[in-house]
Parts: structure tokens; sequence; C-alpha cells
């Protein structure tokens, strides 16, 4: 019996947060019926130069982008997801993703793989288009020089609200705090501490990333006085729920936020003034990847200004491809959800891993406001 292939279509599902399990569901009970786990399927195609096994993102491939790269190239693309980096890194330092070529991690895990030597750095010489890129996607903080990673897909975190209720709009994080009595449990904020407490901290003059105990703290306090107001933390949920109007505001993607807002006229999306997270999606070869020449030939693939502006269309992803958006619509061009306009983005930051001691802190924190 041959290689289950596995191929997900775009779940309604948040880029960060996939339904627990499901990736281990579908994976194991698939070719549990031939008697192989995943890692002795992966065993036994490792060296077959024609497949690529891609580890991703629920939601950031589909059949039909598959289904092209094979067409272009003659290399078979066969995608498994992950539904955090956190899995991702564990399934990779555990052994089990010893036959990926490509890996879709964030710009903060870029820099934690890089330091436990689980990438390879890039020959740019068999890359093409990078300098397809707008100027500020090349040589980001968290890959100097683009020497692991290739940049693919961005967005902020924001407030999508329903503008039939909300007169005046919120423009920045403060407005929660403003409007807590009116907005009681009609609001929600990420299951995230980083996030969550990143806002709150950006809100306060700090940085997202800041490691200062007193600062964590103060940011800490504000939320307790939100608590009560707040109906959930919550990552995925709040989709339904701000489209029937059992809520009036809720963090989240930007991507996500784009997915959701056609659904419900009413709705719009702010980046708050006083700043927000910047994120990013990269494409990687791991150290141990089995085929990187197919590997360079996905990112080149990837690269393509014809293929970025097209999943930007079909997948909600905002490219950091210049030469893709120029070929965009202009009512995606225009849509201030995916591609804000610059000023709104000068207060905005990555998250970077702050060190164990740090996000102790962190968590200990989170633990406190969500508990109870």
């Amino acid at each position: 019996m041959p290689p289950t292939q596995l191929h997900f279509d775009r779940p309604n599902l948040s880029r960060r947060r996939f339904l627990q399990g499901t990736a281990a569901v579908l994976s194991g009970l698939a070719l549990s019926g031939c008697g192989w786990t995943l890692a002795d399927v992966r065993t036994t195609v490792k060296t077959a130069a024609d497949v690529l096994y891609i580890y991703t993102w629920a939601g950031y491939t589909d059949r039909d982008l598959l289904d092209r790269f094979t067409a272009e190239t003659g290399i078979r693309a066969i995608a498994d997801v992950f539904s955090s980096n956190e899995e991702m890194l564990a399934k990779l330092q555990a052994g089990a993703g010893g036959a990926y070529s490509i890996i879709y991690p964030s710009d903060y895990m870029v820099i934690k793989m890089r330091d436990r030597n689980l990438l390879t750095e890039l020959d740019r010489s068999k890359i093409v288009g990078l300098d397809r890129l707008y100027d500020r996607f090349q040589n980001p903080e968290y890959d100097p020089g683009d020497r692991y990673s290739v940049p693919l897909s961005w967005g902020t975190t924001g407030l999508i609200y329903n503008s039939k209720v909300l007169d005046p709009p919120p423009k920045d994080w403060d407005y929660l705090w403003e409007n807590q009595e009116a907005l009681y449990k009609r609001m929600t904020l990420l299951n995230d501490p980083r996030e969550t407490i990143g806002a709150v901290l950006r809100m306060l003059g700090y940085s997202y990333n800041t490691k200062d105990p007193k600062a964590i703290e103060r940011a800490y306090e504000k939320l307790l006085e939100l608590k009560p107001a707040i109906a959930s933390f919550d990552s995925d949920a709040w989709r339904s729920r701000i489209i029937t109007g059992d809520l009036t505001v809720a963090m989240c993607y930007s991507s996500d936020a784009n997915e959701v807002i056609p659904e419900n006229e009413d709705l719009r999306y702010v980046l708050p003034k006083s700043g927000s997270s910047l994120w990013m999606d990269t494409l990687v070869i791991p150290a141990s990847a089995p085929n990187p020449d197919a590997a360079y030939a996905w990112i080149n693939f990837m690269l393509q200004p014809e293929v970025a502006a097209e999943i930007c269309q079909r997948l909600s992803f905002a490219t950091p491809n210049e030469a893709a958006f120029e070929l965009l619509p202009s009512e995606v061009q225009n849509n201030v959800t995916l591609f804000p306009p610059n000023p709104a983005l000068q207060n905005s930051e990555s998250l970077i891993p702050l060190g164990e001691n740090v996000t102790s802190i962190y968590d200990r924190y989170w633990t406190r406001l969500t508990s109870g």
C-alpha cells in the first residue's frame, strides 16, 4: 500500500490555532490501516527525489496549489498540518519530522529553530525572486540577512467590531477599558499571553517584548480591571459569535478578520494606533530535509508573483511580495484589513523569544488572569 497523501482545504479556523489533535487524528487514522505510523511512512519515502513533504499551518495550502506545483515541476507535493509553532518544534526535536523538506514557522520560531541548529542556511544562488519582496520584509530582525527563511505571509493583531453597534468606533486598545460597561460580556481577547499582555504593554507605552517584570505586572493589573467584562479569552470561537451579533468586539488576527468580515456587512477591523503585533510566517528548509532540491523548487514557486497573488486572494493572506501585490485587483490592494496604511504599522512590533525566565513571568501572570 503506498503512502497516504494528506491534502487539506482551507478551514474556517485561526491561522495560529487549528483544532487540537486534528492533524494527528487524520494522519494516524489514515495510515493505521496499513500498519504504519507517520514516522514509518516518512522513512519509506524520504529518499524519493520526486516527492516533497511540506509541514504547514492549516489553510496555507490547498489542492489547487499542490497540483499546480506538481504540474510545473513534476514533483509530487504532500502537505501535513500542525496546530502551533510549539507542536511543530516538538515533533522535529523528537525526530518525527525527518521527511519534511519545507516547514512554515512563524518569525519568532525561526530564531528558536536556528539556535537549535534545526535549519539549513539558504543558498541564495538557488532562489529566484527574493528581490520581489518589499524592502521592509527583507533583512528582518528575526533573521538578519534572510539566511534561514523566506517571508511568505504577514499580518497584524487588532480588533474586529460591529460598526452598527459601536459609534464612535474603537481606535485603540484603551477603548475596551473606556467602554467597559457598555461592552460587558460582549468582548473577547485572544487566548495567548504574549499577544494579549503585549497589547496592554503597548497601550501603556512599553514594548511587546519587554523583559521588565514591573511593566508586565502593570499590564496584568490593567487586564484584571477589564476581566469582569470579558466574555472569554478565545482565539477561534469568537468568529460565529461576532457574525451573529452575540459579541460586539473581539481581539483577533487580521487574516481571520478578513475571512469573517464578508459574513456580516457591519463588521470592521481596526489596527490600534498605539501599536500591535506584526507577525510573519515563513518558509524554511530543515537541516534534516531529505529533498532540498525540491524545497528550493517550492520556494521559487511560491515567490512567483502570479502564484503569490493567487494565494493572497484565495487563501486570504497578505503577501510581502511587491510584484505580486501589483497583480492584485484594486479592491484587494485597498483592503486595509490585509494591507493597513504604513502609518498604522509604525508602532507595531514582531514578537521575539524572551528566554525561559521572562517567559515564565508572562505565563505566571497569565495563569492568574485566566484561572477562576
